[in-house]
């Protein structure tokens, strides 16, 4: 289970450089956070996991690998995300989306050698971000709790099994029957992903004095502008209520 990109700290920096755009996050104290005491106490345990654990591996990781290498890895794992991504886009019958994506996925397997290169980035087909959590919300399922997992992060009742079908189902690493194969490249997409954000811690620390609060407002809202693709109803923003 410590395979999923949005291990320790990184899913929370995600959120916050994503969000720093902005003057604040949406708060409000009607925040559906029933489990706040625990939510904090393993807010902590994931903190001080990536201190002592996952920040030392990826500051060796980027300081032995060149960033021309580091950048074709991380395109590398990105590519293989396309998978997600179409998969998830037909099921919320965005079928543009998932013919740009599936483009994009055959052009940088093919002449981007295994989506080393993003060579349909270059010639101005985008990425695109869909999940199964994101699938759920297209589909009125709603958040429910916000709730910390062990070692994954910031995330809610919905997104944790949504996460969990993406992992088991989508996720083409999962079908590589050579077990230290897989494991190795699951270990490397953790520690890449955590070395493309080692420079943007900055902006987590100074964020405000309460970082729990901030961490878990600035995940809401970012996930629910994922759902509705940047546009969520005002009167629908329901991350920030206990109903």
């Amino acid at each position: 289970m410590t395979t999923l990109t949005s291990f320790f700290r990184t899913s929370l920096l995600t959120s916050v450089i994503l969000l720093s755009g902005c003057a604040t996050t949406q708060h409000a104290d009607g925040v559906n956070d029933p489990l706040e005491g625990y939510n904090r106490v393993m807010y902590g345990f994931n903190d001080a996991a990536d201190r002592t654990v996952l920040k030392p591996a990826a500051q060796v990781y980027d300081t032995i690998l060149p960033d021309p290498l580091q950048k074709g890895v991380s395109n590398f794992f990105s590519n293989l995300n396309e998978i997600t991504v179409i998969i998830n886009s037909l099921l919320q019958f965005k079928f543009e989306q998932a013919y740009n994506s599936t483009g994009r996925f055959l052009l940088n397997t093919t002449v981007g050698v295994a989506g080393v290169f993003d060579i349909a980035g270059l010639a101005g087909n985008t990425g695109s971000n869909e999940d199964f959590g994101q699938t759920l919300g297209y589909w009125g399922v709603n958040t429910g709790p916000y709730f910390v997992l062990p070692l994954f992060g910031p995330s809610t009742i919905r997104d944790g099994f949504g996460a969990f079908v993406d992992f088991n189902v989508t996720d083409p690493i999962g079908y590589i029957d050579h077990v230290p194969t897989r494991n190795q490249l699951y270990a490397l997409r953790i520690v890449d992903t955590r070395a493309n954000f080692l420079g943007a811690e900055k902006v987590l620390d100074e964020a405000t004095d309460d970082e729990y609060i901030f961490v878990r407002d600035a995940y809401l809202q970012r996930r629910q502008n994922l759902v509705y693709d940047g546009n969520p109803p005002e009167e629908d923003f329901d991350v920030f209520s206990d109903e």
